[in-house]
């Protein structure tokens, strides 16, 4: 492959992990190693098997070196995803004694609400969900 063709396959690499896909970071070693390739082939011409074994090397080698270090950096500020009601709120229709549970309302669907607290629960109280299990959610007391 000529030079110029490994620094468009990178940049075309480079830029979708960038710009469209969240791959986590393993085009960008990719994209990087094509890149250095057509360096280092505009420098001094490479066969072209050993164009293929050297973009080969810096990928493989440089994905496990330094893709986890490089993703957590920028990826560290980002907040966190909730994936599930825990630590959601709602408000108890009924009173709910320790153990019982009713249906109620969260996030647009019907649950089994348990109160997994040691006290009685009233009527209109604000819990908070502190786990799933199943189609259940336990709550207690919102403080």
């Amino acid at each position: 492959m000529t030079w110029w063709g490994w620094i468009i396959a990178g940049a075309i690499l480079f830029g979708a992990e960038l710009s469209f896909v969240n791959a986590q970071f393993y085009l960008v070693f990719i994209g990087a190693a094509a890149i250095l390739v057509g360096a280092v082939t505009a420098l001094a011409p490479l066969a072209q098997w050993a164009q293929w074994a050297l973009f080969a090397a810096l990928a493989l080698l440089s994905m496990p070196a330094f893709r986890s270090r490089l993703y957590r950096r920028f990826r560290r500020d980002l907040p966190a995803v909730a994936t599930g009601p825990v630590g959601g709120t709602l408000v108890l229709p009924v009173a709910l004694a320790p153990g019982a549970t009713c249906q109620a309302e969260h996030g647009g669907a019907y649950w089994t609400v348990r109160n997994a607290g040691d006290d009685a629960l009233p009527a209109g109280a604000r819990v908070r969900v502190t786990r799933v299990h199943g189609l259940t959610l336990d709550v207690r007391p919102e403080h």
